[in-house]
């Protein structure tokens, strides 16, 4: 069975920082990526990371402030958010599939639960 497991959330304030963490179990995929959503709009992609090459891949809306990498022995994905902004409060979600171009939700097969991120001014 398979699971991702999201851990880390929590409230900061602008110019902080936080890691994201992402368990996954029963099984290893060729992608892992990060999406977000705020209140009232979409989910949207943040980050994707390939488990063979480590090739990476941000919005640029992240890009420069937010690290995507993972632990191939733990089978586990972080996401460092540094230099935060309010603009950056979501529900963070953990997103894993076979896809290694994927940016959108439908290209991934498997979620976590979400993690709320708070950034305040």
């Amino acid at each position: 069975q398979v699971q991702l497991v999201e851990s880390g959330g929590g409230s900061v304030q602008a110019g902080g920082s936080l890691r994201l963490s992402c368990a996954a179990s029963g099984r290893t995929f060729n992608a892992m990526g990060w999406f977000r959503q705020a209140p009232g709009k979409e989910r949207e992609f943040v980050a994707r990371i390939t488990w063979r090459w480590r090739s990476t891949y941000y919005a640029d809306s992240v890009k420069g402030r937010f690290a995507i990498s993972r632990d191939n022995a733990k089978n586990t994905v972080y996401l460092q958010m540094n230099s935060l902004k309010p603009e950056d409060t979501a529900v963070y979600y953990c997103a894993a599939g076979d896809n290694t171009i994927a940016t959108m939700t439908w290209e991934y097969e498997y979620w976590g639960q979400g993690t709320q991120v708070t950034v305040s001014s």
